[in-house]
């Protein structure tokens, strides 16, 4: 009898089921080795970034099996709100999909629409094909595959805050992430995300959010303002990069010895 596979449980229900704000961290350098250290580290959830990184598709697909070895939850940021890529995303195996630039409730649906097979969606029918169904091995996967996936859409604009409520009342959102540094540059504000109005943007994506009764996160890699979003009720963090983090790390141990020989 061959083996039947059950999927992990999405990052929405991961969310809902945490005592404590899950914390995560990016993956952008696209290092399977870089990806199994940051993923056996302690985090919750990390970010496989295909917006900001080069990434194609195949590599999304080798970090999604690195990480799979271990207890953590993995989110991939696709480059745009695509209807055919959100697909190919899909079909790859990853049930947690973010996208970037949602500016509208019309965005929104968008991306909604391409998560779902119909008649919710618009999403091709190719699972038997695909890791997405672990190539057939998990039953009935075409009858649920709606609750094996997760939406997180991002609010980085001044228009996705002036939309915020009816981003986050979007049937089939699953979280808001709202990225406060192309926020502060459509605010005008480019480099300043802690200006007092793009945190004031922040908190009210936050309120718009939680009436809605989704869960609402944000990045920041600074983190006394990670707590501070804490302690403004954010219900996931996003606290750093692996490449931020390897960057800081070896310039840090040169500046240290050289400054050491120097005495």
């Amino acid at each position: 009898m061959s083996l039947r596979v059950t999927l992990p449980p999405t990052f929405a229900e991961v969310v809902a089921g945490a005592d404590i704000p899950p914390t995560g961290i990016f993956i952008n350098s696209g290092s399977t080795t870089n990806a199994e250290i940051v993923a056996s580290a302690g985090f919750d959830w990390v970010l496989i970034d295909a917006e900001h990184s080069p990434y194609g598709l195949p590599t999304v697909l080798d970090l999604l099996r690195t990480v799979a070895a271990y207890p953590v939850t993995p989110v991939v940021r696709i480059p745009v709100n695509d209807t055919v890529l959100i697909k190919q995303y899909l079909d790859l195996g990853a049930q947690n999909l973010m996208v970037p630039m949602v500016n509208t409730a019309a965005d929104a649906q968008r991306a909604v629409a391409a998560m779902h097979y119909p008649p919710r969606g618009v999403r091709g029918i190719g699972s038997a094909l695909a890791r997405s169904s672990r190539f057939n091995a998990v039953d009935g996967y075409l009858g649920k595959a709606s609750d094996t996936v997760s939406l997180i859409v991002q609010a980085e604009s001044a228009a996705a805050v002036d939309n915020s409520a009816d981003i986050a009342g979007t049937d089939g959102v699953d979280c808001v992430f709202v990225g406060p540094s192309d926020l502060a540059a459509s605010m005008g504000y480019l480099g300043e995300q802690t200006h007092p109005k793009v945190l004031a943007a922040v908190e009210s994506v936050f309120a718009s959010v939680q009436a809605a009764g989704k869960p609402v996160g944000v990045n920041a890699f600074n983190l006394d303002q990670a707590r501070t979003y804490l302690d403004m009720g954010a219900s996931f963090v996003c606290i750093g990069a692996d490449v931020q983090q390897l960057s800081q790390a070896v310039r840090g141990l040169i500046t240290s010895f050289r400054s050491n020989n120097d005495s």
